[in-house]
């Protein structure tokens, strides 16, 4: 009886009837309107047969995806989106039920038409903001059977861009519906992402390779704009920049597995275009999660090849260029400390020529390492460029006390290999110094150059290599010009009228007076022994020159200008005397860097007398020696003279000349009249390099030459390097003892109860009372007799009485 009611189409569920109604007998007609209002009016009224009306149509649906009813299937699905949009009651989870079923039931279907069918209802469905959230709803099989269309490979082009464009909007349509509901399915869970992602990225791919055969965007037509590739990237900047916190590492950690597996870091510009991609999409405060995913990729890949590397770190720095300023996070350190590690392995790869250690020549190898080295090195400046200037200090400070120095504080390696990794450790580290120091502002210098920091950079400016030297002395220059003027000093000549220079100077601070007055003879001596390298070229002269007149420019007063004159002098003396056997161009060099920078000073100063003696000289030298002039040394073929030990006095500048005129202006005159002497320091002690003994020597010579009882003296003790060593550790010694000592009365009398204090002081009372009266027995005596001594009456002479400020006090008595 039942059977026979159904069959009956007047007996039959009105919901069914209504559904039913919908479809014509042509399905080329297309969906009955006025009937699917009367269905839709039928489900508003009555929401609780919506799901019963789901289960109807998917029951119709799959019975006619079966045999083959096509134009039926599309009116079944338009009339489910039609009841989609218009009911949001609370029982349409149910309705939901069957209409995802329908679409997985469409998606499995291997004609295309029907997979888009699918899709485009599932995008419908997923702009829909439901009312009452799900708590059983699955998606697995739409974020899978979506990635599948991603990779579609149709034989018909047309046909496979219609798929992966539908599965891209699939997936975007599966993110938007689940990523902002925190009952659904977590989007954002490895599952997922991992294939989510490397479709999206497989569609950007696909897409390089079909601009680079067709480099034609201007004439890209509408349907273009809705390319696989366009809508990929639009799909992921949406994923990237609904990321929370939490998420950043499972969206980024499926590009750097496809970028592997797909070997994309060597081309690196589709590596860099993806992070590029990922950078601007993520919210601002979370880059520094992306940067650090990157580190952790690089040091996973410290044994692969120099070019994978290379890539990684070309990424790092792009991506450290978007990253806003001061989002590298808190372990700023962490980041640089990664990147030198990857230096010094870089190093001994290219060393040993292998990753496990065993010497293998390949010089292949050693060129891409070279060749990796550069990209840490760009990539180390990038990354200090985006920090605030306190943190850039602490950058250089870190990166500073990583450079092997021989000194007792830093052992370095022994051996030829070692020294060959010291040498490439310390150019790489100061390179990387340099990229982080090139533009760094800071008012202060006392907080630019603090003390531990300048001792080791000043350090490494003594070394025998001559490129450290200059990176050195770069470090320095790009320090100290604060205003840009060091493109106006790149070589040295001799300026007429310095006004056309168009120089920026500014008062020199009070900061800037407590660093010189700390920290002046230190870059003076670390000057004058750079200047008597003897592997000096070109490069060394006009840094030395720039770093000069940027001292004088930034850092000058009174007192710095006439230290500057007299250290020029000294300079002068070093190629005059050349004690040092230097080469005639290391010598017509030093003697033109003089010129240059008197010549400038001088305009600086404005003191006429000044000039002009300056340019009386300058003359002198363009009539007689030519070669003593930067215009004939400091080009690419030096003119120069082996008679450099007879020049006629009129071409050296005379200190005393420039004693009297600056003297005459206000000027120092006793300052100016004295040679500069580099001053004796712990380093020299330490330093086992030849120039050190010969500037004690220099320094023992001069003041010999310049006293006044010459002629009177004795002849003077021989000096050898064994005296000067045992007077220098004796008097080391001496002054450790008297500071140990000083010490230790300081902390008795600060720390010691006040019993004990009253005590020693009481037993010693006696001994203080007795050294009081001789002292006032002997004031009461008469005077000695003016020949100092008293004859007695054997004729023996006896000493006279000591006088009071010869005498030794007691500890006690001394404050």
């Amino acid at each position: 009886m039942t059977g026979v009611c159904g069959c009956c189409g007047a007996l039959r569920p009105r919901y069914k009837r209504l559904v039913d109604n919908i479809f014509p007998e042509d399905p080329e007609d297309g969906l009955v309107k006025t009937n699917m209002e009367k269905l839709t009016f039928y489900a508003l009224s009555a929401p609780e047969k919506l799901d019963r009306i789901g289960a109807y149509l998917s029951e119709r649906l799959i019975r006619d995806v079966g045999r083959h009813r096509y134009g039926y299937v599309c009116i079944a699905m338009e009339a489910l989106d039609q009841l989609l949009m218009a009911c949001h009651c609370q029982s349409i989870n149910l309705f939901v039920e069957s209409f995802l079923k329908m679409v997985a039931k469409l998606l499995e279907s291997e004609k295309p038409n029907l997979q888009i069918l699918g899709t485009n209802s599932f995008v419908k469905f997923a702009n829909i903001e439901e009312d009452t959230p799900s708590y059983h709803r699955s998606y697995d099989f739409f974020v899978s059977r979506f990635s599948e269309m991603c990779h579609s490979s149709h034989d018909d082009l047309e046909i496979r861009t219609k798929i992966r464009t539908s599965g891209i909007k699939g997936l975007q349509g599966v993110v938007r519906k689940t990523v902002n509901d925190e009952l659904q399915a977590n989007i954002w869970d490895p599952q997922h992402m991992d294939k989510i992602v490397p479709s999206l990225l497989f569609n950007l791919q696909h897409a390089e390779e079909a601009e680079s055969r067709s480099p034609s965007p201007l004439q890209a037509t509408e349907k273009e704009k809705e390319s696989p590739t366009e809508l990929a990237e639009r799909c992921l900047r949406e994923l990237l920049g609904r990321a929370a916190y939490g998420n950043i590492k499972n969206a980024v950690k499926p590009v750097l597995i496809h970028l592997d597996n797909h070997s994309l870091w060597e081309p690196k510009t589709f590596a860099i275009r993806c992070f590029k991609i990922i950078m601007y999409s993520i919210q601002p405060q979370h880059s520094h999660l992306v940067i650090q995913q990157l580190l952790g990729h690089l040091d996973a890949n410290s044994k692969s090849a120099a070019t994978v590397r290379a890539g990684i770190v070309e990424v790092l720095s792009e991506a450290a260029v978007i990253a806003a300023s001061g989002s590298v996070g808190p372990t700023v350190l962490e980041v640089f400390n990664t990147l030198l590690r990857q230096l010094r392995l870089s190093i001994d790869y290219e060393l040993t020529g292998s990753y496990d250690g065993a010497v293998v020549n390949t010089k292949i190898k050693e060129h891409e390492e070279r060749m990796f080295q550069e990209a840490v090195i760009k990539t180390t400046g990038s990354f200090a460029s985006t920090l605030p200037t306190y943190q850039k200090s602490e950058v250089m400070l870190f990166i500073m006390s990583k450079v092997p120095l021989p000194s007792l504080h830093h052992a370095i390696e022994a051996g030829k290999a070692g020294e060959n990794r010291n040498r490439l450790t310390q150019i790489m580290l100061l390179k990387s110094l340099l990229q982080v120091s090139t533009g760094f502002q800071c008012s202060n210098m006392l907080t630019a150059l603090p003390s531990s920091f300048l001792d080791r950079l000043l350090s490494a400016a003594l070394m025998e290599d001559a490129d450290l030297r200059l990176f050195v002395l770069e470090i320095l220059i790009s320090f100290i010009d604060r205003h840009g003027n060091r493109p106006k000093f790149s070589t040295i000549s001799i300026i007429n009228d310095i006004s056309v220079l168009k120089l920026k100077v500014d008062k020199c601070s009070r900061q800037d007076t407590v660093f010189m007055k700390k920290h002046s003879q230190q870059l003076y001596r670390h000057i004058y022994l750079t200047s008597k390298e003897e592997s000096n070229v070109q490069p060394h002269y006009e840094a030395l020159y720039s770093m000069l007149a940027l001292i004088s420019i930034e850092l000058a007063n009174e007192e710095v200008v006439v230290d500057l004159i007299r250290l020029v002098l000294a300079v002068q003396e070093i190629a005059q005397i050349n004690e040092d056997n230097l080469p005639v161009y290391n010598r017509c060099a030093l003697y033109a860097l003089g010129a240059a920078y008197l010549n400038l000073i001088s305009q600086l100063t404005t003191v006429p007398a000044f000039c002009q003696h300056i340019h009386e000289v300058l003359e002198a030298r363009q009539k007689d020696a030519p070669y003593l002039l930067p215009e004939d040394v400091f080009v690419e073929a030096p003119r120069l003279t082996k008679g450099l030990d007879h020049l006629v006095p009129e071409v050296f500048f005379r200190q005393s000349k420039i004693s009297e005129v600056l003297g005459g202006s206000g000027y120092n005159s006793d300052r100016l009249s004295t040679p500069y002497i580099p001053q004796l320091t712990d380093e020299d002690r330490l330093s086992k390099r030849k120039s050190i003994g010969e500037t004690i020597s220099l320094q023992v010579e001069v003041e010999s030459r310049n006293s006044p009882e010459k002629e009177e003296r004795a002849p003077a003790e021989e000096i050898t390097y064994e005296t000067l060593k045992k007077a220098i550790v004796d008097s080391v010694a001496v002054e450790e003892q008297e500071r140990e000592r000083r010490r230790q009365v300081v902390e008795k009398f600060q720390k010691a109860p006040f019993e004990e204090i009253a005590a020693h002081c009481g037993a010693r009372a006696s001994l203080l009372q007795s050294k009081l009266n001789q002292i006032f027995e002997i004031t009461i005596r008469p005077p000695p007799s003016p020949s100092g001594t008293i004859t007695a009456a054997y004729g023996q002479p006896q000493s006279h009485s000591i006088p009071v400020y010869e005498m030794k006090f007691p500890d006690l008595c001394v404050y």
